[in-house]
């Protein structure tokens, strides 16, 4: 007889690790409302009940239209351009990613986004890094464990990439672990930014791109083979790459090297149901990648324009594909190794968190 599968409320207890998570896409609606209201912008949110307000972000989220779901983003970035908001907004990430029962995240932000009522890049870096200590002493306060490491986002549209790469690498003893660029891929390919992921390999540093997401595999063999991602924002474009012959299934030369690499895939599932790149959860190529190895992790994304969390994902993915504890700690221990925290550290919480949490749940 099949054993159920793992509860959400039970998966909440589990130690879960989180590679893909914006700050941006993460506020909670009250805080919204709050902030909006510090700085006079409240009038132009689209509600300011925090209930409605959390309705509309996942209603424009999944509403298929391009325009509505940037709004969003309008909305969340307009009240963290205050030492005041990016500071709170960070502390309450960490303190909800601990209470999901998250015990590593790595969590991303544009700083060039957050400059309009007059702090500077490194300013927007530090007040980040400050709310994220915040939060975790107060998970630590509440008994729950997270250590946070920072990415700093450069917009592909933009031309800023050398300058965040280069305030990235400043700030990596402090708590930025990593880089990112992210924004619409068409038309934006990652090899704008070569000069910035030249810097940031000269200097020793970890990046992921997002590719593979709304655009097919060009983006996701520029990202590996032009610029030298360690991982890969999304890239469940991958799957179009693998081809079914018969009983089994044919994998091109791109999507080999891929997997025979173990570069990390950084899958969001509610999120890529959202954009189109799945049709539905049951239905995400997370399923076909988990069973052909590739190295897959399970992300968020944007919780709030999701209305979702860690535990969330991992229970849709539970009930959709028959997962059970030992599937949901592969995951897991994938995302630790594929972290870009120091080797020691992901050893340690692997060790002495992880696989000692899943023994006990796996029974």
């Amino acid at each position: 007889m099949a054993r159920p599968a793992p509860s959400i409320e039970d998966i909440r207890h589990a130690p879960k690790v989180l590679l893909h998570d914006h700050l941006d896409g993460g506020l909670r609606p009250a805080t919204i409302i709050d902030l909006a209201r510090d700085i006079g912008y409240a009038d132009s949110l689209p509600s300011t009940d925090p209930d409605e307000l959390g309705r509309w972000f996942v209603e424009a989220a999944d509403s298929g239209s391009l325009e509505r779901y940037l709004e969003t983003f309008d909305h969340t970035v307009a009240v963290m351009q205050t030492v005041e908001g990016l500071q709170r907004v960070a502390a309450e990430c960490a303190e909800d990613l601990a209470a999901d029962g998250v015990v590593y995240a790595e969590v991303r932000f544009a700083p060039e986004q957050h400059t309009s009522r007059g702090l500077s890049l490194s300013e927007v870096v530090a007040v980040v890094l400050s709310g994220f200590a915040i939060g975790t002493q107060r998970a630590k306060e509440a008994g729950h464990q997270i250590r946070v490491g920072t990415l700093l986002t450069a917009m592909r549209h933009q031309a800023r990439s050398m300058e965040i790469a280069e305030l990235a690498v400043e700030f990596r003893d402090e708590g930025v672990v990593g880089f990112d660029i992210a924004g619409a891929e068409a038309g934006f390919p990652p090899t704008r930014h070569l000069d910035a992921f030249e810097y940031l390999q000269r200097e020793n540093f970890h990046f992921t791109i997002h590719a593979g997401e709304a655009f097919g595999l060009p983006s996701i063999w520029q990202a590996i083979q032009w610029c030298g991602a360690d991982r890969l924002g999304h890239g469940v474009r991958i799957v179009d790459d693998i081809a079914r012959v018969g009983d089994s299934y044919r994998i091109g030369r791109l999507g080999q090297y891929v997997r025979d690499k173990r570069i990390p895939l950084e899958l969001c599932p509610s999120s890529n149901v959202q954009t189109g790149a799945a049709a539905s959860i049951a239905e995400h190529p997370i399923g076909l990648l988990h069973d052909l190895r590739f190295r897959v992790t399970v992300n968020t994304d944007n919780r709030l324009m999701s209305g979702t969390s860690m535990s969330r994902e991992m229970s849709l993915l539970a009930d959709a594909f028959g997962y059970g504890w030992s599937d949901l700690q592969w995951f897991t221990v994938n995302a630790m190794k594929s972290s870009f925290l120091g080797f020691d550290e992901r050893l340690a919480l692997i060790n002495d968190v992880i696989k000692p949490a899943y023994a006990k749940l796996i029974g």
